[in-house]
């Protein structure tokens, strides 16, 4: 087969149907070579693309029925990554918008590989009416649901269907807006370490100096089986803080989170 015909085949299940295609010819990457079938090539490429993307969602997300009419909630308890948060919203919020002037005249929260996390809207501070939400996602389901949570409740916000692995998109987006930038990046690192290697090191290194806060986040416990991780993840808090300025690092549930914006060279 053709290697169009490939990803194509790739792509025709429900799961990655609305995947951006970067994603899908990275995943493929790792597999194009090997001396196998073209069928094991997608079977391994979509078990990748499974793992970095799939893993941790429910399939009533994706199924693609009207979901309209389901509040908030349902939707953070359908997803594992923010069900395990959803007690901690407020808290989390709360430490985040200390380090966020309050005179701020507008408020920009740029959401990388937000998957269901723009549900928390309700739980940001609601005196911060200048608030507009971005969503930065790979899976088109989630970026249709967005479109539709905003419209449907009058909240100033959009969704863009875009690959973090898209990056000279990513930072045009990010220069284009005029505001106080906040981005989050909430256990994300670990699925762009598995569709490249130390990719998170260039992206941080790129996007911190465009933006006025980073709050990142990583697991430090399985999801499922509730066991703590024997891997640290030194590698990326050592990189934050050897090239970035750490206002905090605290521990909230099973997340490890860490505040920091760029260095001020003229300090």
């Amino acid at each position: 087969m053709e290697k169009e015909e490939i990803i194509k085949k790739i792509s025709s299940k429900k799961e990655f149907s609305k995947l951006r295609e970067k994603d899908i010819y990275l995943a493929f990457s790792h597999f194009e070579n090997r001396q196998t079938s073209d069928e094991e090539k997608i079977k391994l490429t979509r078990e990748l693309l499974h793992k970095t993307f799939g893993a941790f969602g429910s399939q009533k997300l994706l199924s693609g029925r009207s979901l309209e009419d389901k509040p908030p909630e349902w939707f953070l308890r359908k997803h594992l990554s923010t069900r395990e948060r959803i007690d901690f919203y407020p808290e989390i919020y709360s430490k985040i918008f200390k380090h966020i002037p309050k005179k701020s005249e507008k408020l920009s929260i740029i959401d990388l590989g937000s998957g269901v996390n723009f549900f928390s809207y309700p739980y940001i501070d609601k005196k911060r009416s200048n608030l507009s939400y971005f969503v930065i996602e790979s899976i088109g389901q989630f970026v249709d649901l967005a479109k539709i949570y905003f419209r449907k409740s009058n909240l100033l916000g959009d969704s863009i269907h875009l690959s973090l692995f898209e990056l000279n998109l990513l930072k045009r987006l990010i220069k284009k807006e005029k505001s106080f930038k906040i981005v989050f990046l909430f256990k994300v690192i670990d699925s762009l370490e598995l569709l490249s290697r130390d990719y998170s090191k260039k992206l941080l290194l790129e996007l911190t100096p465009l933006v006025d806060l980073f709050i990142l986040s990583l697991p430090v416990e399985s999801m499922v089986k509730r066991t703590k991780f024997k891997a640290k993840r030194y590698w990326i808090l050592n990189f934050i803080k050897e090239n970035f300025w750490v206002l905090d690092e605290f521990k909230m549930g099973s997340e490890q989170f860490l505040i920091f914006k760029k260095i001020n060279k003229s300090l």
